[in-house]
Formats: C-alpha cells, structure tokens, sequence
C-alpha cells in the first residue's frame, strides 16, 4: 500500500487538526488479527486498539474499542450503554453497518457515529493504535483526542482472554 494514501480516518482527522502517526503493515499473509498486527509493528498489544461493533436489545448499535489481547466483557459493555445486554453483529453486518470492512474497522469514519466506549485502560497510556480505516493501515494517537474527536466515553469493558483462546490466531 502506498504510503502516501490518505483514509476517509485519516482526512477527518487532519480536518480536525488533530495529531496522529500512521503505521502500515504487510497483510498479505491473511494475519489481520490484532495481535498479529501489534507484532507486525513491533507495538505493545496494551497499546493496540481493535474495535468491535455490537447490537444492542433494544435493536441499536453501539461500538467498543479495546486491547487486542483482551475480550469484550458483553455484560459489562451492555451495562456501559444502559442496554439490557449486547451482541456482536455477524461479519456480513459490517459493511453495511459501519462502512468498513473487517479488519479495517476504525472508531473513527463510520456510516453514523454511534455510541462508543474506549476500555478505561486507554487512560494510562500517552498514545493507541486503532485500524486506520483500511486493511493494512493504523493510526496512533493520543486517547483524549480520540475520545474527544468521536465523543466517545470510557468504560470498564475488557477481560482477560480464556487461556485457550489467548494464542488462536
């Protein structure tokens, strides 16, 4: 990919004036996992970003944002939405729903804007990666500016993973 493409995340945030590094990685292996991405960086997984689309029980849609090394805790993240509960939504919802494809999911540049959680883990750190927008690329940023540009919230909605499912990818 060349570097010098700029992402629909990218234009809105040098709209916004707000600033961010991007990183590119190879994906032509198939590996666009998380964790495999951090790697792929040479980045702390504590400090790369992936984000999760839900469906809540009142049929709305609400967005997560959490460490690749971690699960969505669904009671938790319901709870962080005054929702009843939540589920993911299938792979085949993504496009329509967000706009953007899996694995290149970005809190940032979506179809709407819909309410977005951050792990509160995202407070103890200067900057995060987040998908770029598209399959290969991630920006970093600061998390304030992030929470700030998206009016996201943070909550306490990541787990550790089962142990079995910790190296699956």
């Amino acid at each position: 990919m060349a570097k010098d493409i700029k992402t629909n995340a990218m234009r809105i945030l040098d709209k916004a004036k707000i600033s961010y590094r991007t990183h590119f990685y190879e994906y032509s292996d198939g590996k666009i996992d998380g964790i495999s991405v951090a790697h792929k960086l040479h980045q702390n997984v504590d400090a790369v970003f992936k984000t999760l689309v839900t469906k809540g029980a009142g049929r709305d849609y609400y967005v997560f944002v959490l460490p690749v090394m971690k699960e969505l805790n669904l009671k938790a993240a319901a709870k962080c939405v005054g929702e009843k509960s939540v589920e993911m939504i299938r792979v085949d919802e993504i496009n329509k729903v967000t706009g953007y494809i899996r694995g290149g999911c970005s809190p940032i540049g979506m179809k709407k804007q819909y309410p977005t959680v951050l792990d509160d883990s995202c407070r103890k750190l200067d900057s995060i990666l987040v998908s770029g927008g598209k399959i290969g690329t991630q920006v970093e940023l600061s998390p304030s500016d992030l929470l700030t540009l998206i009016g996201a919230t943070t909550g306490t909605i990541a787990v550790e993973p089962e142990k079995e499912k910790l190296f699956d990818y």
